[in-house]
């Protein structure tokens, strides 16, 4: 699915998550031992929002979020702010799919339980759920810039594949996957459309699902598991179309797409191969974020498959360490990306092609509370690189 669309990401890109300060970690301890209120937490977390808003704008990005400051996981947010879904703080680590990259993680540091969230009841969106956080975003931001700011999401699937049918959802509830993910994207459609009417203009699901399959080491365990990953992607596409369908023309939403940010590390490996032909084509998104910092992710031959109006950015610098890309070797990987893509399916001269790409950091920096092996003054230098090198570019 394509189609043309009248705000298209810019050039420069900014994923999402932003180290949090020093002043924040230690009022959010202090909130942890009790030592602290509610509202001296939200403060500090304000003041750390307005000041990396005025970082980004100094970078030159004109895509502007929040940093993700409110968050300890860059997955929280959604589920547990659903009717119906209940948040388990022991969950059985036999309730997780054994052949999830991360799920191995844990199973190799000895957790027997993690933190998860279960469907109790049916789903519904009873109250926003990141539509305040955008308010107080709106409010740091001069009226005109308003529809550079970006809310980061996470996937629907997430959940679904990381316990898959049989621990998802109560099944006295939900008697399938269809009637889950049918009152499931209704949420999250109600959601969209709030943001939408208080001034969003773009918004990033954040889904490492994607990448998962991507990965010979899960598709393997599921095959050994008897389930069919051809058929499950293809489950997962069908349903972010429904999320997706009517959506304005001034409505960006694009996907990001990543192998794992742990304190720097990455969970899996594998090219974009195995799923770049369905999921670029078949998905009815606008951009694809894909990492591209170093080799695990593969050659960019995958990018023939992108269809005309739709967007790819890649992310080009890492943020899992503080070492500073070269601009000249990125203007070079963007043009090998360029060269691929005119000599793709369909093709498309060199300036479409330059068109439809974007630069920016691989992932986050922080995509947990705890952030990347990287200082505060590296992740501006990097920040400001991409913006730089989106100049030299277009």
């Amino acid at each position: 699915m394509t189609r043309l669309h009248s705000n298209p990401p810019f050039h420069a890109e900014h994923v999402g998550s932003i180290l949090r300060p020093k002043a924040l970690l230690e009022k959010r301890a202090q909130f942890e031992a009790q030592q602290c209120t509610k509202q001296e937490l939200v403060n500090a977390e304000n003041d750390a929002i307005a000041a990396v808003v005025k970082l980004q704008q100094d970078c030159g990005m004109r895509t502007i979020t929040d940093g993700e400051m409110r968050r300890t996981f860059f997955f929280e947010g959604m589920f547990e702010n659903l009717e119906g879904m209940t948040f388990v703080p022991n969950t059985p680590i036999e309730h997780f799919k054994a052949y999830l990259p991360y799920v191995a993680f844990y199973v190799m540091a000895g957790l027997s339980e993690v933190p998860s969230t279960y469907t109790t009841g049916k789903i519904k969106r009873t109250k926003g759920v990141h539509t305040e956080d955008f308010k107080y975003l709106k409010s740091c931001v001069k009226p005109e810039d308003v529809k550079h700011l970006k809310v980061n999401m996470l996937s629907p699937i997430w959940l679904h594949l990381r316990h898959g049918p049989e621990h998802t959802y109560d099944h006295s509830v939900y008697k399938n996957d269809d009637e889950y993910f049918r009152d499931l994207i209704q949420a999250y459609r109600e959601e969209i459309n709030e943001l939408y009417e208080l001034g969003c203009r773009n918004i990033q699901i954040d889904d490492p699902s994607f990448c998962f399959f991507c990965a010979q080491s899960m598709l393997d365990g599921m095959t050994k598991a008897g389930v069919d990953h051809a058929a499950l992607l293809d489950k997962y596409i069908s349903w972010y179309n429904v999320m997706t369908r009517d959506r304005p023309d001034d409505l960006v939403i694009g996907v990001h797409m990543c192998r794992g940010n742990y304190k720097g590390l990455h969970y899996c490996e594998g090219g974009y191969e195995a799923i770049a032909k369905k999921v670029f084509v078949d998905m009815d998104v606008d951009c694809f974020y894909l990492e591209y910092d170093d080799n695990r992710a593969g050659s960019f031959e995958p990018l023939q498959h992108l269809p005309l109006g739709k967007v790819v950015v890649l992310g080009l610098v890492t943020t899992k360490n503080g070492v500073l890309e070269s601009a000249s070797d990125i203007k070079s990987r963007v043009e090998e990306a360029v060269e691929v893509m005119v000599n793709g399916h369909p093709e498309r001269s060199r300036e479409d092609a330059l068109k439809q790409i974007s630069v920016s950091p691989q992932c986050g920096f922080a995509s947990t509370v705890d952030g990347n092996p990287i200082s505060e003054e590296e992740q501006r230098l990097k920040l400001e690189l991409v913006v730089s090198v989106a100049r030299m570019l277009w």
